[in-house]
């Protein structure tokens, strides 16, 4: 049995070589050998990284004369990102009601606190500029 498409590009994203890659590109398109510069590893050991990236949908690779060109591949970045935004909104909406429930609570702390004296706000001002003798 064949994984779905989202399996496929989560596990894909899961290896942090593959992400360092998909960070380069999302510079711009570049060929296997400037991809490799960075990492330790073998030629043929990026190209397998490629593969996984590639069968996933998230890069695309070309072919002119000798440059094998990489580059995103956006089609699977949307369906992760539509997937993602059932949750984004959920958690909007989470923060919203927590936002407004503190705004509440802050509302009934400021009715329920005495009100302040202005004479003692004066004082400790004044004691702070230095103008009283207390």
């Amino acid at each position: 049995m064949l994984p779905d498409p989202l399996s496929s590009t989560f596990a894909a994203l899961a290896d942090p070589t593959r992400r360092a890659i998909l960070a380069r590109l999302a510079l711009g398109e570049t060929s296997v050998m400037e991809l490799a510069k960075p990492f330790d590893m073998s030629l043929p050991a990026i190209s397998k990284h490629l593969k996984v990236l590639e069968h996933a949908g998230l890069i695309a690779r070309g072919r002119e004369a000798q440059w094998r060109p990489c580059r995103i591949a956006p089609d699977s970045f949307r369906k992760v990102d539509f997937w993602l935004g059932n949750f984004r909104r959920f958690w909007d909406e989470s923060f919203n009601r927590l936002d407004g429930l503190l705004e509440e609570m802050k509302a009934e702390e400021a009715a329920k606190a005495p009100p302040r004296s202005t004479s003692k706000v004066r004082v400790k001002k004044e004691k702070q500029r230095g103008r009283t003798r207390g």
